[in-house]
């Protein structure tokens, strides 16, 4: 999976922090209890992760060096959102029908 730089960034950011972990993963695994799909979940949480990279960019130096570079145009963050679920989440078992 490839994620884009400010996914990349955030990535890092929660990795490094164990209270943003924390959070993060209960946060992924709340979206995936409450909504019915997986993709679903997925769209929900990239949604949390943008307006978490706002809210960070005004606080967090190199956050708000990267928006002052680059500026807060809206970037998905889609991938990570589904890379979180994979690290996070039990694969869901798929049950095939009897051949």
């Amino acid at each position: 999976m490839s994620l884009n730089r400010s996914e990349q960034q955030l990535f890092e950011y929660i990795e490094a922090n164990r209270d943003e972990r924390q959070f993060w993963e209960h946060k992924v695994r709340g979206f995936d209890a409450k909504l019915p799909d997986r993709a679903a979940a997925a769209r929900a949480i990239e949604g949390e992760l943008w307006r978490y990279f706002i809210e960070r960019s005004a606080v967090v130096p190199m956050f708000k060096q990267a928006a002052e570079r680059e500026g807060l145009r809206r970037l998905s963050m889609l991938n990570l959102a589904e890379y979180l679920m994979r690290r996070w989440l039990p694969p869901r078992v798929v049950k095939r029908p009897p051949a």
